[in-house]
């Protein structure tokens, strides 16, 4: 069987949901070929001052997986030329380049999986078995009108022309599937790497650390927070952020500024490390409509670590039965951070993970209810 993936994540060192599944599908089935389609570069975008312009290194075989085939896995990263406000086929001419690398491949008839709602374009130009598998709740995010507009434009096509939809969360069951039906598949963790112990990562700071791990996006992340915790455990402890950086200069200098250690991006493999050795793990989330339309791969991160968590009360943690769980609004998030950190500094990393519990969590059970989406969608089940 073949898979066309039109995802918002890039094939890279940093593994979400996507990278998970589309791998253990790959182990499972050596017959099966993926062509897993990256947001476009933005050359123009980057040399405007967020970094050196690069165009999209276009379709290439991925790096090599364990237990995968070599030629089962293909990366397609097309090149976004110049905004949408200008080119106003510029949706029509990425999935233009998505076909062509389709043909290239040989891919017949795939079976289409659609995360970016920009993916809606080639459900319109094909024929072929799809489903929408909705991992955020774009037409809730703070964006320009426009955007807005176009987001939910694409989305209407995709929930009333896909042949299933999947979503992450029970808020997005509620929200996506008023007309239709939904098939709820949560976010998972990689047990097995949270099963055994780590070294301290040599960039962590010996002082004691409250550690947030994920992306560092506005959407999701409350700044002032960070702030206001970091200058509250000056001198005590510090607040350590590590994933991706997608906030403004202005914010991250405000950041360090407070006292906030910026560890940047790093490889999914060396992520169990950070958490294991944080003295309290933290959600500074802030609270919206779209934040509430989540599952957090972190709340499965940090459970599997068994190290105490203080989150603000985001969709997940304020959910959560566990006891190591705290959930603290804004205005009492400081307070629970700065106590749970006196309390628990020097605690054993790992002592208190509960593995059998985790392995509720794992990928690989995600995996199995994804294949029962795939399994209805195949040509053999279709015709019958």
């Amino acid at each position: 069987m073949d898979l066309v993936v039109a995802s918002l994540e890039a094939w890279d060192g940093v593994w979400r949901r996507n990278q998970h599944l589309v791998a253990e599908l790959l182990r499972r089935d050596p017959a099966l070929r993926v062509l897993f389609v990256e947001p476009a570069t933005d050359p123009l975008h980057t040399v405007l001052g967020a970094g050196p312009p690069r165009r999209g290194r276009g379709l290439r075989p991925a790096p090599q997986l364990e237990g995968v085939g070599p030629d089962a896995l293909w990366l397609l990263e097309p090149t976004k030329w110049l905004p949408r406000r200008v080119d106003r086929h510029l949706d029509e001419r990425w999935a233009r380049q998505v076909l062509r690398a389709v043909r290239t491949l040989g891919m017949t008839d795939p079976l289409l999986w659609v995360n970016d709602p920009a993916g809606a374009m080639l459900v319109e130009a094909t024929t072929w078995p799809s489903f929408y598998d909705v991992t955020d709740d774009w037409t809730l995010a703070d964006r320009p009108a426009a955007e807005l507009e176009r987001v939910t434009a694409q989305e209407h096509v995709l929930l009333t022309r896909c042949d299933e939809v999947v979503v992450c969360s029970p808020a997005l069951a509620a929200s996506k599937g008023g007309d239709r039906p939904t098939t709820l598949i949560r976010n998972g963790v990689d047990t097995a790497a949270y099963a055994v112990p780590h070294r301290r990562p040599l960039d962590l700071p010996s002082a004691p650390v409250a550690v947030y791990v994920g992306t560092l996006h506005r959407d999701r992340l409350d700044v002032e927070l960070c702030e206001a915790t970091a200058r509250a455990l000056a001198g005590a402890a510090c607040l350590v952020l590590v994933g991706p950086d997608a906030l403004p200069a202005e914010e991250h200098a405000r950041l360090a500024e407070a006292g906030v250690v910026l560890l940047g991006a790093r490889p999914s493999a060396e992520v169990p490390a950070y958490v294991q050795h944080a003295d309290v793990l933290v959600v500074p989330h802030v609270v919206t409509p779209f934040t509430d339309s989540l599952d957090p791969i972190k709340l499965y991160e940090y459970q599997a670590s068994g190290r105490l968590v203080v989150s603000t009360p985001v969709a997940g943690f304020r959910d959560a039965d566990d006891p190591l769980v705290t959930v603290a609004p804004g205005e009492r998030f400081v307070a629970a951070v700065v106590g749970a950190v006196t309390r628990h500094v020097g605690s054993t990393p790992g002592e208190q993970g509960d593995a059998e519990r985790a392995r509720q969590w794992d990928w690989s059970r995600r995996v199995d209810e994804l294949e029962q989406v795939i399994g209805r969608l195949r040509p053999s089940a279709r015709r019958a």
